[in-house]
């Protein structure tokens, strides 16, 4: 069995730190006598970068989304952040991170270390080039895309979220072995299987009237505050739930409008119970974080892509659309389209279906098995 797994995750929005604690959830649930780190990883070892890229990040996606595309795109075709650029980018990241993450992984001594994140993923391919960690390495994309970013010699498996990117690895040299369709890491909650109108009561719900669940991810982005409201003034006999994130002003703004709609409209800000709320919900409206999409099709939640930030969540709307398990919505004329899907059970079961087929739900725990796999195989290199 495995004894020791460190994680390291960037905390960029929610995803990616969701995705390691997903993973320590299930390797807990599977030995209970694990130890599992997980580590902010530039928190740790160089706050002043994490202030610096991190920061830098954030404010191009909030003021130039179109800019943050355009190098995303450039990227996946060669350009600047690939090749020669992200090499570059990697061994400055080396030079300001590794001494301190060095030490922390010879003191704490693990059998197998996940990254969640591209950065750390360019990272420990420096550390097992120079032969400082020998054991197995592990990359999980967090998207439904496979990004030039997170390819490294060094990483011994990548984890995917679907079969379905399976090409998209080889065409960067990936062997089949390699690149395992997991699913993108969820947390071991969604297992389990739910009655709708059991968690509906749960929540304090009707549970005849059909549910809506709106989100803008962990930092409640988007047009939240419009699709709530046109959804809210428009849509006939249904309940809405709203997710604003860690975005507290949102939920302060969502909680003065809601009483003077038309339908009952239940407001969350962070919520921990994010699978009780798919669970209840017919459908799901929002922005295509990766962790959403794959939270969602554990449940078989139709998604009806909302604002796509250029990038990452284009890649994870065209997956999602392509399998018939999404659709993007054109905001102008919202309520219409959803209430057309909601009056047509054929055409929303067959969205539900598709979801359900593309879902996942023990990616955490099947994530887990093949780490323990592989750590078996090279148990002599471990120490």
């Amino acid at each position: 069995m495995l004894n020791k797994i460190l994680i390291l995750s960037v905390t960029v929005g929610n995803g990616h730190m969701r995705a390691a604690e997903a993973i320590k959830k299930a390797a807990g649930n599977l030995y209970p006598e694990i130890e599992v780190s997980i580590l902010d990883t530039f928190r740790y070892a160089s706050p002043f970068l994490e202030k610096v890229i991190l920061g830098t990040y954030m404010e191009i996606l909030k003021m130039s989304p179109v800019i943050y595309g355009y190098l995303y795109r450039q990227a996946e075709k060669g350009q600047p952040l690939s090749g020669r650029g992200k090499l570059e980018f990697n061994r400055i990241l080396n030079l300001l991170v590794a001494p301190r993450l060095v030490k922390y992984i010879k003191d704490f001594q693990p059998e197998v270390i996940v990254c969640t994140h591209p950065f750390p993923v360019g990272i420990m391919s420096y550390m097992k080039k120079k032969g400082i960690f020998k054991g197995p390495v592990f990359a999980t994309i967090t998207d439904f895309t496979i990004h030039s970013f997170w390819i490294f010699p060094g990483v011994d498996y990548y984890l995917i979220g679907a079969e379905q990117l399976q090409p998209e690895c080889a065409a960067f040299g990936i062997k089949p072995d390699n690149a395992r369709a997991t699913g993108i890491p969820i947390d071991p909650a969604f297992e389990r299987r739910y009655d709708k109108k059991e968690v509906r009561k749960k929540l304090g719900l009707n549970p005849e009237l059909p549910a809506i669940l709106i989100t803008g991810g962990g930092l409640g982005m988007g047009h939240l505050e419009s699709t709530v409201k046109e959804l809210g003034e428009s849509i006939g006999d249904c309940q809405l739930m709203v997710v604003a994130g860690t975005n507290a002003s949102l939920r302060d703004r969502l909680l003065n409008i809601a009483p003077d709609l038309s339908c009952a409209v239940k407001i969350y800000g962070y919520v921990n119970n994010i699978h009780e709320l798919m669970a209840a919900a017919d459908l799901l409206i929002g922005k295509p974080g990766g962790l959403s999409c794959a939270e969602a099709m554990a449940i078989g939640l139709p998604v009806f892509i909302i604002d796509p930030l250029p990038g990452q969540e284009e890649r994870n709307a065209q997956f999602l659309a392509g399998a018939g398990a999404g659709v993007r919505v054109d905001e102008r004329n919202m309520a219409g389209q959803v209430k057309a899907y909601l009056t047509d059970s054929g055409r929303l079961g067959l969205m539900t279906r598709a979801a359900a087929a593309l879902g996942k739900p023990k990616s955490a725990r099947n994530a887990v098995l093949i780490m323990e796999k592989a750590v078996a195989g090279v148990s002599s290199l471990t120490r």
